[in-house]
């Protein structure tokens, strides 16, 4: 098939998280290439008759849709799926439906507690239903890449949940709410469009080496873009804990699948949990486009379903020709 594989516009002096999406571009095409396919790279931008004739100009047989942000901005990833969509190419991943209420925080954790799905309080500006003695993460509501996250971002009580929100506006823009802080476990949980339904590959635990215990356990921008930081050194990835709790992660696949039906999600996918005291998963975020690139957590986690980079690619290639992109919000036990 003649694949092109669509990337957002990453300048060359771009941060770490940009960067990366270009890498994953990269390769995808070349495990595209090694399957026998015809791939060819572009980048995407806010023009709906540049897109098109592009398009004309490769004749596609499918998109694979890597654009991550548009200027920038990931809360404008929407937009490259809605072209496509107006375009009636088949493309790869979520629609932009799906995109624009699993990619605003708030809006996906009032849709997953309205389904029932667990999900920690939470509160935006201005943060008048915080508990005065509960923490919180302060966290980019539209952004994802773990934008502006570091233990600074867990504080105590309203008045300082204002005061570091205030400070990540100035500093980045956009909305910032807060979210109830779990000092416990966490799961990150890939799923891969198999058949038209969403298969969960092995889970890993985040396990926080050496943190001092009164350290809030974050997955901060630097644990995930700065390989030789400490953090990024002591934040590793485990596998096999199934077998020590199988009762966890059979919950922890359950409402991951009730995610993936509830948002409409298609060909791939992360979500992201915390398990507290009390042993329950909570959903944290979802992620409808989570990084592909070869040492990232969705192809670690395939690995340990015996799959190649390259059997990745094209199963999620395989997807997009085989199913439409429908409306989220379905309930979650559908």
């Amino acid at each position: 098939m003649r694949i092109l594989v669509l990337h957002s516009d990453v300048p060359p002096d771009a941060p770490a998280d940009e960067l990366d999406t270009l890498i994953a571009a990269r390769a995808i095409a070349d495990a595209l290439q090694d399957r026998g396919h015809q791939p060819a790279l572009s980048s995407f931008v806010f023009d709906f008759d540049r897109t098109r004739a592009a398009i004309a100009e490769h004749r596609p047989d499918v998109v694979f849709n890597m654009v991550e942000a548009v200027f920038r901005h990931g809360e404008l990833a929407l937009i490259a799926p809605a072209m496509l969509e107006k375009l009636n190419v088949t493309y790869t991943g979520s629609g932009a439906t799906a995109l624009a209420t699993a990619g605003d925080k708030p809006l996906a954790k009032q849709f997953m507690r309205l389904a029932g799905l667990p999900t920690p309080d939470w509160d935006e500006a201005p943060f008048a239903r915080l508990g005065r003695d509960n923490r919180y993460v302060v966290k980019s509501a539209t952004e994802d890449a773990s934008l502006g996250l570091d233990e600074s971002c867990v504080v105590r009580g309203p008045e300082a949940v204002r005061t570091q929100a205030a400070s990540l506006r100035r500093t980045h823009g956009g909305r910032w709410f807060a979210e109830e802080y779990i000092h416990g476990r966490e799961f990150n949980v890939s799923i891969l469009e198999d058949q038209e339904q969403p298969r969960v590959l092995p889970i890993p635990e985040m396990i926080f080496e050496g943190w001092a215990p009164e350290r809030p356990r974050i997955v901060g921008y630097d644990a995930k873009w700065d390989d030789d930081s400490p953090d990024s050194v002591g934040t590793v990835r485990r596998f096999g804990g199934e077998n020590e709790d199988p009762a966890l992660y059979a919950r922890l696949t359950e409402l991951s699948q009730a995610a993936w039906r509830l948002f409409g999600l298609r060909g791939f996918a992360r979500v992201d949990f915390r398990v507290g005291n009390n042993g329950e998963p909570v959903i944290l975020e979802i992620n409808p486009n989570p990084c592909l690139e070869e040492s990232a957590g969705f192809a670690a986690a395939a690995g340990q379903a015996g799959m190649s980079y390259p059997d990745i690619i094209e199963r999620i290639v395989l997807a997009a020709r085989t199913t439409t992109h429908g409306d989220p919000i379905r309930g979650a036990s559908q």
